[in-house]
């Protein structure tokens, strides 16, 4: 049976429609502002212990919690602290997750067995209003198969899950397109666990600290060496060694995908190379994922690509496009 799709901007009826498959342990991918997300009750064990055979996600390996609206932090996680509310109050709804205490109300298959958890309110009017149908909190990470490209459309998710899920939300294309940062609460010290879409920048301005660096591959969502990645080889290189780099690949008869910023001018005029433009680090964030997506559709053997500056949500980037040039295990 395929999924049931709510179209685009799906009205109330549609959105009770979804938020009925969660209240029966069903999955629903739905839309946020910064990729799709498959969301099983947080509370159901079971329910959540399929989002991993769906994904192939290690089970030690924790989900993200997306509450409906800030005031439900206190439900979900325990030892709510100052620096939790000041950062719930800066910038949820938003790309922000915060690793708390766990409250008891999370199920554990959730957080691999963890006392901790990941929690934010998501920037997205479907998805909020989904959430407040369900009347529970949804255990989501990226609705598509574990260390590959997350989604950023409705149509991403039914090519890669297909049946596999048993409705999709369609809110339109994602408007960030990288996930959320996520920062860890939990000791004296913040730490930052993974960049994404609030700037580090703007977290330790409101903390009033800097961010520590965070550790351990499987301590939160995106952490592992190789992620995020395409099925054509990725590689980085700087702006002077680029033209030279499309050039010698072209010329050993491989595909070529270069990305390439606003200023630049094409590297190659060889067929074999397809160049792509950005017009800067939002931009990039918000179709990196597409041209990653594009790139295998097209046949690509390497996406070609320069790094933006790593300050801004262009950290954000960077780390994801290291993920997905790093080398990928066997097996």
């Amino acid at each position: 049976m395929h999924p049931s799709v709510v179209t685009e901007r799906p009205d109330a009826t549609e959105i009770e429609r979804a938020a009925a498959v969660v209240r029966g342990g069903g999955l629903v991918a739905f839309p946020t502002e910064t990729v799709y997300g498959l969301g099983a009750d947080a509370a159901n064990g079971e329910a959540v212990a399929r989002i991993f055979a769906v994904k192939g996600r290690p089970p030690t390996h924790p989900l993200i919690v997306h509450l409906a609206a800030p005031d439900e932090l206190g439900r979900w996680a325990d030892g709510v602290d100052e620096r939790a509310r000041a950062l719930a109050d800066a910038f949820w709804p938003g790309p922000l997750t915060m690793i708390l205490h766990r409250g008891g109300r999370v199920s554990p298959v959730v957080t691999g067995g963890r006392d901790t958890v990941g929690l934010r309110v998501p920037a997205h009017d479907v998805a909020l209003a989904l959430l407040d149908a369900c009347g529970t909190a949804l255990a989501a990470p990226s609705a598509n198969r574990f260390g590959r490209v997350s989604p950023t459309t409705a149509d991403d998710v039914r090519r890669e899950l297909g049946d596999a899920v048993d409705a999709i939300v369609d809110g339109g294309p994602c408007r960030v397109g990288v996930e959320s940062t996520i920062v860890e609460l939990v000791g004296p010290e913040p730490r930052l666990l993974r960049p994404g879409g609030v700037a580090a920048e703007s977290i330790e301005a409101v903390l009033g600290v800097p961010l520590g660096a965070g550790g351990g591959p499987s301590r939160a969502p995106g952490m592992l060496a190789s992620h995020y990645a395409p099925g054509a080889a990725v590689e980085l290189v700087d702006d002077a060694t680029r033209g030279e780099r499309v050039a010698t690949l072209a010329a050993e008869g491989r595909r070529v995908i270069a990305v390439v910023g606003p200023r630049d001018r094409p590297p190659s005029t060889d067929p074999l190379v397809t160049v792509v433009h950005h017009a800067g680090p939002d931009d990039l964030a918000r179709r990196l994922y597409r041209i990653l997506r594009d790139a295998d559709d097209a046949g690509a053997d390497v996406v070609v690509i320069t790094p933006p500056a790593s300050e801004g949500i262009g950290a954000a980037v960077v780390d994801r496009l290291r993920k997905a040039a790093a080398p990928r295990p066997h097996g």
